[in-house]
This record gives structure tokens, C-alpha cells and sequence, in this order.
């Protein structure tokens, strides 16, 4: 398995990000590290990247250098942007770096900083109309997409630290600085003609620390119950309230917001300030934050060469895919469940009346069902339940993620756990609790179907008369340790269904 690393130097901190690439083109990350670093900050005055500042930055690529050397990493991606591309001695720096700790730095483009940051979002989320907003540091990327394609973009030439100290020192308060740092962005905004004509029907993506800092408020407000920050969305009163109570505060308070960095605390109202003016002027009050961006962009471009001309067009399936391949699972079992698992969902429509949109939850947990195994054998169904939720899958709503974790955690037993169900009640609907219990059947019998794991029951047709539903399976040899095995589940299929089941 190829290990690769990626450094990406920014104006506010540098990070490390470890990653495995397996040889079926997928990636998981066993590693990062991140330091702050600030080596934006006074550059602004004469162009320079500060001394002091470039060498805690070689002190922490120095460290990163080790921990790469102790993984015996086979390939590195190092790249800086940001204020490298209009520093005077940038070309001084990336040699020092390169003579001190062997790292060949790429500063990118403009163009090629925003197609990784598109590349990250689109392989991740299921946006098909997007506008993607990255603060850094520096500079605050905008790219509009649709339909996979980017349609315009543009780089300002201002970020978190840039915004910070524009009105620094000149006696303004906290709310008025921001008020400030709101009218210069929203004059910038108003210079970039393709925004005045953004449509109604494109969702905001945010990227970036300031985004996720700001999810991470919203959820300790609210007390959200799921603990995944990608594709968590908020609209413009959750961001309203977050912003007005941190506009008002200094520095030294706004760290004690639990959710923010301690390395944001002081540049975090002037990026919320920088928001808040993009939404105002756009009018989109929605947004939808991304945990994944240009780093995860170069993983995807390094692991699956073929999106950086085309973007994986089932965002969820090669997340899941990833997630069965680090887990060593039988992929053409899981497959064989998946499928017996939608035929069984279209033939019992007639009885559970549950609309489609439950069609991903069942797939997510008809392909992951067996990934407990990785811990455990026995109840391996409950590890399962623990692994779904905490995944990370990419494509999908955060209310999928938990339905599929709980359908999966029915496939072998009927033991719900009610006060667990609970947690997540302000996620759910009320409905969901029925559709659960009827798609945890349909998983349990798919898998029996495949019991010994050969493909043997090809097919399924369903027929409901009177009382009893008569499942005909259509059949390749001996199945009768199939038809054997999903019989065990009669009895909660009467729970659920209340019809009888005969299996021919």
C-alpha cells in the first residue's frame, strides 16, 4: 500500500496530512499534524515573508520532515499558495526549505489552488449547483459550478489575517471593526460581475478552518448529536446568532468559545465579517460546510488520476467502496446483499409504502453490513452500527448516515436500542423509526439469501395473498442453507409487516 503525504503551506498555518492509497484507487488518512505558523501576517507592508516567521515555519517542516521519514512515505506533496505567490523572496524561502528539509515546494496558480479546492468539494459532496467561498489567511477563493463543470471563479486578495489587520489599531471597537471589515469586502464583492447574477437555486459551500469553526459552534449551540462537521448545513439565522455573539468580543473572549481554534480566535470575527458580507450581497442564506478542500483535492487527483478531467460521478459509492476496501470485506457479497436488498425493497413496496429516498440508507447499510467484522465477529452488527456513524461518508446527508446505521445494526438481531434512537431525534422524523424496522427485515433477509456467500439466489419476486406474503426466490444449485437461515427471520417480519412469510 503507497503511503503519500500532503504540505500545504498557507498564510495561516501549515499542516501535514498522511495518507494510504490503496490499489483500487481509493485513500484514507492515518495522520496529520498542523502548526500555526502566521507567515502572511505583516507581509502586506513590504511584500517580505518576515524572518522570524519563516524560520518557525522551517522549525515545523523540520518536524514534519521526521514524521514522514518514520512512515517511510513514498511520495510528498508540497504545495504553498496564498501569499507565496506575491511574496518578494519567496523563490529565498522554497530553497532554504528544500536544502534544510528536502521538500520540493509548488507554489500554485490561482487556477490551480481553485481546481484542488473543486476537486475536494465535488468528489464529496452531493452539490450538483454550487458556489464554494475558501477564507484562508490571505485570500478568499469563490468558484461557481454547475453541472460538474466550473463556470467562474475568482481569487480577492484578502483573508482571515489580511482582514484582521486592516482596521487594527485605529480605536475601533470589535463590532465596529467588523462592521468595517463587512462595507470593504462587500465593495470587493461588488466588483466581481458574475456574482449580481448568481440564480436562487445555488447552495452555498463553504471551505476552510473558519468554516468548520463556525459548524462547530452551530452544533455545541444546538446540541447537534452527530459528531461530523462535512456537510453539516446551517442557515442564516444559526449563522446570525453565531456571528452576533462573536462580532462583539475580543480577542482573549472569543477563545473561550468552545469551538474555536485557539489559533483562529483572532482572526475569526474578520473571516465571519467576510461571510456574512458574501451572503448579504449573493442573498444565500444557506450554507453547506465542507470538511474536504484542496487536500483532499491532490488525494483524490493522486488516487483516482482520471478526476482531474472528470469528477467521480458516484460521490457516495467510491466513499463506500473506500471504507469496504480498508476493511478487507468480501466486495462481491456485500455487492450480491445490496442488490437482493433493493429487489426485496421494490417487491414489498405494496406493504411498507416508504418513498425511494430510503433507498440510499439501505444501500449504505446493505454494502457496509459486514465492516464490524473488522473489530469483531460476534455482534459484529452493533460495531457495524459504531463504524457507519463514524465513517465519514462522503455524498450523503448526515440522516442517512444515522438510518443506515441503524438498519445495519438490525441486520442480526432485534434488539433496538430505543434510548440510543433518541439521540438523534432531532435529526430524524417520526417516520423513520417504522421505515428502520421494515428496512432492517429486508436487510437481514437479503443476507441470508446469501448466506453461503456463492451468489446461489439469483432473484426474488414477492406475492401477497391475503394474510401471508410467498417469496419465490430464483435459484443457481442448493440454497437450502439460504432459504434455511432467512426463515429465522419470520418472526420479525410479522413484527414489521404483519403478514406471514413463506419462502419457496
Amino acid at each position: 500500500m503507497e503511503k503519500i503525504a500532503i504540505i500545504d503551506l498557507g498564510s495561516n498555518s501549515v499542516r501535514l496530512v498522511l495518507a494510504n492509497i490503496m490499489p483500487s484507487g481509493h485513500f484514507v488518512v492515518f495522520d496529520e499534524l498542523k502548526e500555526t505558523v502566521r507567515l502572511g501576517q505583516d507581509m502586506e507592508r513590504d511584500g517580505f515573508l518576515k524572518p522570524a516567521r519563516v524560520a518557525q515555519a522551517v522549525k515545523t517542516l523540520k518536524m514534519f520532515r521526521k514524521l514522514c521519514d518514520s512512515y517511510n512515505v513514498d511520495k510528498v506533496y508540497a504545495v504553498a499558495s496564498n501569499s507565496f505567490r506575491r511574496a518578494k523572496n519567496q523563490k529565498s524561502f522554497i530553497e532554504e526549505v528544500n536544502s534544510v528539509c528536502g521538500f520540493k515546494f509548488r507554489v500554485l496558480t490561482e487556477e490551480d489552488e481553485a481546481m484542488n479546492i473543486y476537486c475536494g468539494v465535488i468528489n464529496s459532496l452531493d452539490v450538483p449547483k454550487g458556489v464554494i467561498v475558501d477564507i484562508d489567511g490571505s485570500n478568499m477563493q469563490i468558484i461557481q459550478y454547475n453541472r460538474r463543470n466550473i463556470i467562474n471563479r475568482e481569487c480577492l486578495p484578502f483573508g482571515s489575517i489580511t482582514l484582521s489587520d486592516l482596521f487594527l489599531g485605529q480605536g475601533y471597537t470589535p463590532e465596529e471593526q467588523t462592521r468595517m471589515t463587512e462595507l470593504y469586502v462587500l465593495d470587493q464583492l461588488s466588483q466581481v460581475s458574475w456574482l449580481k447574477e448568481i440564480e436562487p437555486d445555488y447552495q452555498l459551500v463553504g471551505v476552510g478552518g473558519s468554516f468548520r469553526n463556525l459548524a462547530k459552534i452551530c452544533k455545541r449551540v444546538k446540541r447537534y448529536p452527530f459528531d461530523m462537521v462535512h456537510n453539516y448545513r446551517l442557515n442564516g439565522e444559526e449563522f446570525n446568532n453565531v456571528y452576533d455573539m462573536v462580532k462583539v468580543l475580543d480577542a482573549e473572549k472569543r477563545a473561550k468559545i468552545k469551538g474555536i481554534s485557539s489559533d483562529r480566535a483572532d482572526i475569526f470575527a474578520s473571516a465571519l465579517a467576510g461571510i456574512k458580507a458574501f451572503c448579504d450581497y449573493t442573498g444565500m442564506n444557506e450554507i453547506t460546510v465542507s470538511g474536504a478542500g484542496l487536500r483532499e483535492g491532490i488525494m483524490f487527483m493522486h488516487a483516482v488520476p482520471s478526476t482531474a478531467e472528470k469528477s467521480i460521478s458516484d460521490v457516495l459509492g467510491h466513499s463506500l467502496y473506500t471504507m469496504m476496501n480498508y476493511c478487507e470485506i468480501n466486495i462481491p457479497h456485500a455487492e450480491h446483499v445490496c442488490n437482493l436488498s433493493i429487489q426485496l425493497f421494490k417487491q414489498l413496496r405494496v406493504l411498507h409504502k416508504l418513498p425511494r429516498q430510503y433507498v440510499k440508507a439501505l444501500r449504505i447499510a446493505a454494502l457496509m453490513h459486514d465492516t464490524g467484522t473488522r473489530l469483531k465477529f460476534y455482534q459484529h452488527n452493533k460495531h457495524t452500527f459504531y463504524f457507519i456513524l463514524n465513517a465519514n461518508l462522503y455524498g450523503v446527508s448526515h440522516r442517512d448516515i444515522i438510518l443506515a446505521a441503524f438498519i445495519a445494526q438490525g441486520h442480526r438481531s432485534d434488539d433496538f436500542n430505543l434510548a440510543e434512537w433518541n439521540k438523534y431525534k432531532d435529526i430524524l422524523r417520526e417516520e423513520d423509526l417504522i421505515a428502520v424496522l421494515k428496512l432492517s427485515v429486508i436487510l437481514r433477509i437479503a443476507e441470508s439469501f446469501d448466506r453461503s456467500m456463492s451468489g446461489a439466489v439469483k432473484g426474488i419476486s414477492c406475492d401477497v395473498l391475503g394474510d401471508s406474503v410467498i417469496m419465490k426466490t430464483e435459484v443457481e444449485g442448493d440454497c437450502s442453507l439460504e432459504i434455511k437461515n432467512a426463515l429465522k427471520a419470520t418472526g420479525d417480519f410479522v413484527r414489521a409487516y404483519h403478514k406471514n412469510l413463506e419462502i419457496l
